[in-house]
């Protein structure tokens, strides 16, 4: 099969060459000859409420479950970042076989996390032969209110004995464990491994799937447990710690999650770049069209702001894994809901082709489209995101001693030549909250002097003098949304302390994509470390607050060059195109 993605820099993360790798394994999804993954097999299943005959045996065929086990148990998980690449190649095809394995990463994290040998022995050997896990916590009636679950687990002898429903569940019928959220005390909860191969035949049963609007072929469904019997060291963990566990597991995949969207809107870029190079209305081609133009810019864009702020934070696992509690929530409202506004913008380009079921793409835009919804909604809603958030901005808006580290850490996570270190699984590292530090908002001024030095002295002729006047209004923004916190501290929950959590994480990206350009422009040179990539993007973000910010002119060139050579050879969307000699 042709790659879809160039060999990687050789100065880049291995992250970046087992993505191409896997993009050259899978093939242009363009191409109808790809296989298993190509938009019209995808297209074709999805009809049939099916995953492509042959897709879930090609991915295992590459190896991609072996990415789901950490390398001390036999797995390749040596990273998050590495986790996120593969992810998003997978997803830049289908959403749904990246949620199957999304779902069973959710499962298996708490074992590695806090798991006793036995209970990671056992698991990554099912994951690496094949089997799929399920996380049974949600209940049909009770939602994200996880205190009031009523599956219940009761000791008996040296047994525990579960009773309850779990849905809806993602992989439940075709899973083998079931990482399972049950009451173990009158106010504690627990978090069980269960392995359905292991019970009585006559003590569980699955629920018939749930029908969904996008999605199709994934297995949504339930579980039942009645009477089921479980030795008594199935708790992962210690007993009664199922709460804090649930709420740590999740900020990893709520950063994983990312990686969805970022997938899907290369998708819908590279489909609808094609369509306006093709479509042709008035004697030219649509993308002559100012507004179809400004569309797409602005897509393209917002995939590299994503980029810019998700990445930092997959590698923030095994760099800094503290931090978690605030950036992963920071990531899950931020990307996906620009994810959905990128796919809405190539539904306007599309215009009626995108509203088909056939023609463009074989018509996969809309199953696309269909299928990102729920990037917004599972692992914690856009709303509990943000309510995540605006619980910490108290806590934030003045800063803490330095420790000295800063710095560093910045550059560990920032810097894609850097390879992060190997996650050795603990639970114990990760945090319920960040205890008022954020080394990415709360050293605003020091970055933006280094950045307006380095701009001077190495960005292209007017970038500086563009910077500085970004950081300016940038700084007013920061100033008001801190005084905002400042005047309603004891306030983290009404619609203007959400307001102030989304202005927040605005700020975030907007820092994100500065660090991004000071800890690479030296490595990678060319165009981007001339920055005008930088400016534009800044001022992307700027519209967000202020809709009349115009994006500079003179700067779109250099832009369109890269993402018109990335869309002719087939090469993601990617801020690397920039670079030189990639």
């Amino acid at each position: 099969m042709d790659s879809g993605m160039v060999p990687a820099r050789a100065g880049l993360s291995p992250a970046h060459g087992i993505a191409a790798d896997l993009d050259g394994f899978l093939g242009d999804p363009m191409d109808d000859e790809a296989g298993p993954f190509s938009y019209k097999a995808i297209v074709e299943a999805e009809e049939r409420d099916e995953l492509p005959p042959g897709a879930v045996d090609a991915v295992r065929a590459w190896g991609f479950p072996k990415y789901l086990v950490p390398s001390e148990l036999g797995g390749r998980l040596t990273t998050l970042e590495e986790l996120f690449f593969v992810t998003r190649g997978i997803s830049r095809r289908s959403v749904t076989v990246a949620v199957m394995y999304g779902s069973g990463l959710l499962a298996v994290n708490p074992v590695w996390l806090w798991g006793d040998d036995r209970q990671r022995r056992t698991v990554a050997d099912g994951v690496l032969n094949g089997d799929l896990a399920c996380f049974g916590v949600s209940e049909a009636d009770h939602g994200s209110d996880v205190m009031a679950s009523e599956s219940e687990a009761v000791s008996k002898g040296d047994e525990l004995v579960l009773t309850g429903t779990k849905w809806p569940v993602g992989n439940a019928t075709r899973g083998r464990f079931v990482t399972t959220y049950a009451r173990t005390g009158p106010r504690d909860f627990s978090l069980l491994l269960v392995d359905k191969t292991a019970l009585e035949p006559e003590s569980w049963s699955t629920l018939p799937p749930v029908r969904t609007v996008g999605l199709r072929g994934h297995d949504l469904s339930g579980v039942v447990f009645d009477g089921a019997r479980l030795p008594a060291d199935c708790v992962i963990g210690r007993r009664g710690a199922g709460l804090v566990q649930t709420l740590k597991t999740l900020q990893i995949t709520r950063t994983a999650i990312a990686a969805l969207s970022v997938g899907t809107m290369d998708a819908v870029v590279r489909i609808a770049m094609e369509y306006a190079h093709q479509r042709t209305l008035y004697g030219a081609d649509i993308y002559q069209i100012p507004v179809i133009r400004d569309h797409l810019l602005k897509a393209h864009l917002d995939l590299l702001i994503a980029e810019c702020v998700a990445m930092p934070v997959a590698r923030a696992l095994t760099v800094a894994p503290g931090r978690l509690s605030l950036w992963s929530s920071i990531v899950k409202y931020f990307v996906p809901v620009q994810g959905d506004e990128v796919v809405a913008s190539m539904g306007t380009v599309l215009a009626a082709r995108g509203y088909l079921r056939e023609g463009v793409a074989h018509g996969v835009f809309q199953k696309l489209q269909r299928d990102h919804a729920i990037a917004s909604i599972f692992e914690g809603t856009t709303h509990v995101n943000l309510a995540n958030v605006a619980a910490q901005l108290p806590f934030l808006c003045r800063p803490p001693d330095e420790t000295g580290g800063e710095d560093e850490l910045l550059a560990e996570l920032f810097s894609w030549t850097r390879t992060p270190p190997t996650w050795q699984p603990d639970g114990r590292r990760l945090q319920l909250t960040n205890e008022g530090r954020d080394e990415v908002g709360q050293r605003f001024e020091q970055i933006s002097e280094e950045l307006l030095a380095a701009a001077n002295a190495h960005a292209a002729p007017g970038v500086a003098a563009e910077l500085k006047d970004l950081v300016s209004s940038i700084g007013a923004l920061r100033a008001k949304v801190d005084e905002g916190i400042r005047e309603s501290e004891g306030d983290t929950s009404s619609v203007a302390a959400l307001m102030r959590a989304r202005r927040y994480c605005e700020l975030h990206a907007m820092v994100s994509c500065m660090l991004t350009w000071l800890h690479n422009h030296r490595e990678f040179g060319g165009a981007f470390a001339g920055g005008q990539w930088l400016v534009l993007c800044l001022q992307r973000l700027l519209q967000r607050t202020y809709p009349d910010t115009v994006l500079s002119e003179e700067f779109l060139p250099t832009l369109e060059d890269a993402m018109f050579r990335s869309s002719g050879e087939g090469r993601w969307f990617t801020l690397t195109t920039l670079a030189e000699d990639v």
